[in-house]
């Protein structure tokens, strides 16, 4: 059991570097091959929550404290984390737009995917499995 609770426990803590590979994932099933990286932008901060084909896209994040979180919008936007938890903070107060569904781990994130076929995140490119698809790539 003590060996088990390790073995979660690193998998949950797993340390991501700024230069970790990210694969941003979609549902195997889902008909987008791959997205630009301005419309990953536009998605990622709220600005159209639609993909390229226009099918509605329910887009998934890290909590804030999530170490994958900060290298992945800083890599994206040319933001720090602080930077965007600040965009969210103004676009939430307007009541406009709400942030992506967060989690808490890339196997979460791994299994929301399989289950939602409109549903997009982002995960260390060594958890890409064959249930999801990779449609950007964020390479150090």
């Amino acid at each position: 059991m003590k060996r088990l609770f390790t073995a979660v426990f690193f998998l949950i803590s797993y340390p991501i570097s700024a230069t970790a590979d990210i694969a941003v994932i979609v549902n195997k099933d889902n008909p987008i091959e791959s997205i630009s990286q301005r419309q990953l932008i536009d998605m990622y901060m709220g600005k159209y929550v639609a993909f390229p084909n226009g099918d509605m896209a329910v887009t998934y994040d890290y909590e804030k404290s999530h170490p994958l979180r900060g290298p992945f919008f800083l890599a994206l936007t040319g933001r720090n984390e602080s930077q965007i938890n600040a965009y969210w903070s103004r676009i939430k107060f307007s009541g406009k737009v709400s942030p992506p569904q967060s989690f808490s781990s890339p196997s979460t994130i791994l299994e929301n995917i399989r289950k939602t076929p409109n549903a997009i995140g982002y995960v260390p490119a060594d958890f890409v499995t064959g249930d999801v698809k990779v449609i950007y790539q964020i390479d150090d």
